[in-house]
């Protein structure tokens, strides 16, 4: 009974609510990532930053993209610091 009542374009739309979703959990994994292989971060600094995303996804995750600066313009955050 439940083949009748679910049309094409309720699969349409599970199809693009699951792909979303899938967007919506890389974009987050790879801003934890992202967060731990900085070196211009403290521990602490990461340990925030993480709770944050971990706790709220969508503010955390927005904070995180629109506060983290620019590579270009001061070299890149991922070189060890010089001895």
């Amino acid at each position: 009974m439940l083949v009748g009542t679910y049309t094409f374009w309720d699969g349409i739309w599970t199809i693009f609510v699951f792909f979303a979703w899938l967007m919506f959990y890389t974009w987050v994994v790879l801003l934890l990532i992202d967060n731990f292989r900085r070196y211009d971060h403290s521990g602490w600094a990461k340990a925030g930053w993480a709770m944050f995303i971990i706790f709220l996804p969508i503010i955390g995750a927005l904070a995180y993209t629109v506060t983290r600066p620019n590579i270009l313009s001061t070299g890149s955050p991922y070189d060890p610091p010089a001895a």
